[in-house]
């Protein structure tokens, strides 16, 4: 079990910001794990806040059920089936409308022409905007996509035109009609979208994005390897955290960098091999940006 220490970031951020550029330019692979904070860091607080996107979205899901932020939302108890897939068609539909967010195309100038791959336990979809689809491994689902809620079969389902149809015939008592609730073509159950719960399909497309990322660390082990945890709280650790310090400890050339304003954390065990930045990750990839265009 790894020990964890909190570390401060003041006048060491400069020094911080040129370690990630160093280590940047000198890896020979880079593997980023991205956590909810990377899109907090755009300013999409929605899933848990209630921000001034949740209110121009969800205003009115606000007015009625007065749950706290998105998260809230899609586990809410609600009236009707009509109801439930109303919320979702429109947090589909702001998912969808929500542009990808300027740390993440300042991270993708960061790897520009170099050996990387991204894994992401977002579900939101930020990263497919700017991430080839071979280089990217959504490991916890893609609300894109509808399988069956009974996982009668393993396909999953492209949902947008779908979600743009229901949302623009949300009534005004917040439902959607009954026909429009989206149905498994083989046995008539409901479709659900496709992120981490109690009926998560963990199919093809599941084992394929494990696939691209565990044959990324295979491929590049032995080499000079960056770690680096983007926005990664302590809600699910075991996904991209843990795994990281567990292979930081043990790749001979590997080095763990950390950027979260609340939980960078950085085990003893592996404090000569790592760095803990306690910043918002918006400023800290600017910054390293800015720094790497100076250098070239």
């Amino acid at each position: 079990m790894f020990t964890t220490q909190k570390l401060e970031t003041n006048d060491i951020y400069s020094q911080n910001v040129a370690t990630l550029v160093e280590k940047f330019n000198n890896a020979d692979a880079i593997l980023v794990g991205a956590g909810a904070g990377m899109s907090a860091a755009c300013g999409y607080n929605f899933f848990y806040h209630n921000d001034d996107i949740f209110y121009e979205y969800f205003g009115d899901f606000y007015k009625k059920y007065g749950f706290t932020g998105a998260f809230n939302g899609f586990y809410h108890r609600y009236p009707s089936r009509e109801a439930h897939w109303d919320f979702l068609a429109r947090l589909g539909y702001l998912e969808y409308e929500c542009e990808t967010g300027k740390p993440y195309h300042d991270l993708m100038k960061l790897l520009e022409g170099k050996n990387y791959h991204i894994m992401t336990t977002n579900q939101d979809f930020q990263f497919t905007r700017v991430v080839p689809e071979e280089k990217l491994s959504a490991i916890q689902g893609d609300s894109r996509y509808y399988p069956c809620s009974n996982r009668c079969h393993d396909e999953i389902y492209y949902n947008k035109e779908m979600v743009y149809a229901m949302n623009a015939a949300i009534d005004e008592n917040l439902c959607i009609p009954s026909e429009m609730i989206p149905r498994c073509s083989k046995c008539g159950a409901e479709l659900e979208p496709w992120v981490r719960g109690y009926t998560f399909l963990e199919g093809k497309k599941y084992k394929e994005e494990y696939r691209k990322v565990n044959e990324f660390i295979e491929r590049n082990k032995d080499k000079k390897i960056l770690f680096l945890e983007l926005g990664v709280g302590r809600m699910t650790p075991m996904f991209i955290q843990e795994p990281f310090w567990n292979l930081t400890y043990a790749l001979p050339h590997a080095f763990y960098i950390t950027i979260n304003p609340k939980d960078a954390l950085l085990p003893k065990e592996i404090e000569e091999k790592g760095i803990a930045i306690k910043e918002d990750i918006a400023p800290v990839l600017q910054d390293a940006r800015n720094l790497m265009e100076q250098r070239k």
